[in-house]
């Protein structure tokens, strides 16, 4: 059944407008008497029925709540130095997939793609779309948030997860392995550096903010790899994805 998320609580009755409401009625041609399931802004899902159709404005009706457990038992936030070309958007779909909290696009000393302030606003509304599809496309109970653009050192000044892992390869680091099996944290950041890793620095920086320098294993991997990679562990570990 189609999956559509909504930008409030569930109600009895909802209007579907917008990109979704246009996709229901002129590409899907759903009419009234079919049903779909709709998600509230706070996770909540229901299978709702179209009782109406305006042009791209449709009209559900909730018919019966949905008891789902789509989200992962521990929140991980990636925060993903920009990479080249288009691996950030194949980066950002897959980690919905799999269950990424929040994803945090990261300027570092690497970084070889800079943009300027217009660019980032709307590579953002990009890559959040790319996000809202694969929510849907996967059945997630929540969209992740694709945070703005920003520095190494202004995501270290945020709130951050509990524990927050820096993958590096050049630092003879313990393994992302048996440094989960040391914590018992229910939220986690995962730092993953663009095409080059992290500057010497930048480790030395994010180690005095308290991150645990990590590695994934003696072969060099490549940025969009690293990130799925070290996401999958996390989760696995942490009884996601099949683990227990």
């Amino acid at each position: 059944m189609r999956r559509f998320f909504f930008p409030g609580p569930l109600t009895p009755e909802m209007i579907i407008t917008g990109d979704d409401g246009h996709h229901i009625a002129r590409v899907l041609r759903l009419k009234p008497g079919d049903c779909i399931v709709v998600v509230g802004q706070d996770g909540q899902a229901c299978q709702a029925e179209i009782v109406a159709v305006d042009g791209s404005s449709v009209k559900v009706a909730c018919r019966q709540a949905l008891t789902e457990t789509k989200e992962p038992p521990v929140e991980v936030w990636l925060a993903q130095g920009l990479p080249k070309g288009d691996k950030m958007e194949y980066i950002i779909q897959k980690a919905v997939e799999l269950g990424v909290s929040r994803i945090l696009p990261v300027e570092t000393a690497h970084t070889v793609v800079r943009y300027d302030t217009e660019k980032k606003a709307a590579r953002r509304e990009r890559w959040q779309k790319i996000a809202y599809e694969a929510a849907k496309q996967c059945g997630r109970a929540a969209v992740p948030e694709i945070a703005p653009v920003q520095t190494l050192s202004a995501l270290l000044k945020m709130t951050l997860p509990e524990t927050v892992f820096m993958l590096y390869e050049g630092h003879p680091a313990r393994g992302l392995k048996d440094a989960l099996r040391m914590t018992t944290s229910e939220s986690y950041l995962l730092l993953i550096g663009p095409e080059g890793g992290f500057s010497s620095d930048e480790v030395l920086l994010c180690r005095q903010r308290g991150a645990h320098i990590v590695t994934m294993g003696p072969r060099i991997l490549r940025t969009e790899t690293a990130a799925l990679a070290a996401l999958t562990a996390v989760l696995y570990e942490r009884g996601d994805l099949g683990g227990t």
